[in-house]
């Protein structure tokens, strides 16, 4: 067995959409794959599909927000698994509303679960990684870090996301850990079909409206992030670091 296909992956928010197919993803690159979610039963049909071609992974409920169960949650997967040295952040919620109509708990947990989730995860899991004198964290930040209307919660705390990635990098790279961010554009998600809902429309003609902003012409599919993410996480990416990626079909600012 190769190096590669000793890593233990951890993946959060891995029960569905870009979780899911990265989950899918690093499985296919040889890692053993730890799929966290909220609702453990969740991560069921992830866990299923990378068994099912013949790779490795478990469940693993937890909320990432709540220190007491990341700590219970790592402990879990370097015991069933093995000591967890890949880590993508991607776990997240909505709470969109216009800023005069937000409420301090919309603002509470979007933030909670990107940022102290993400802050709570990688401080659990780099002490594995500084002992193997190896790691790969990928965060997810998003497009909307740049500001987008009535996302004044999710855009803070993509845009925080950002700078937690770039200081990672700075604080881990002397351990062989490296740390990158994947900013998503528009990608066909049930979180994006909750942004049509709000705003009242279909989500197919959201789509359709979407696409037609996008260089590329299409929006992005889960799986083309997986792909960014894949490369981050490789062994061959040893010296990139500190990195945002938009992964969004054309140029941002």
């Amino acid at each position: 067995m190769s190096t590669t296909e000793q890593r233990v992956a951890v993946v959060t928010g891995a029960a569905r959409g870009i979780g899911a197919a990265t989950a899918v993803r690093l499985a296919a690159e040889g890692r053993a794959v730890a799929v966290i979610d909220l609702d453990e039963a969740a991560c069921k049909d992830t866990v299923e599909k990378i068994t099912a071609a013949g790779g490795k992974a478990i469940a693993v409920g937890a909320d990432v927000s709540d220190e007491a169960q990341v700590q219970a949650a790592v402990a879990r997967v370097a015991e069933e698994l093995g000591a967890p040295t890949i880590l993508v952040n991607n776990a997240g919620v909505l709470r969109d509303n216009l800023l005069f109509k937000m409420s301090v708990s919309d603002w509470d947990t979007v933030l909670s679960v990107h940022l102290r989730g993400s802050f709570l995860m990688t401080k659990a899991i780099q002490k594995h990684m500084v002992d193997a004198g190896w790691g790969r964290v990928v965060n997810l930040s998003s497009s909307s870090a740049l500001g987008n209307r009535g996302q004044a919660n999710y855009s803070a705390a993509k845009a925080g996301l950002q700078g937690f990635t770039k200081t990672l990098a700075i604080e881990l790279g002397k351990f062989g850990i490296t740390a990158n961010a994947v900013a998503p554009g528009f990608i066909a998600t049930e979180m994006t079909k909750a942004t049509a809902d709000r705003v009242g429309m279909g989500f197919e003609d959201f789509k359709k409206a979407a696409a037609t902003q996008i260089p590329v012409q299409r929006v992005g599919e889960p799986e083309d992030i997986a792909n960014a993410i894949a490369f981050f996480t490789g062994e061959a990416a040893g010296f990139v670091s500190g990195q945002v990626l938009y992964v969004a079909g054309g140029p941002l600012d």
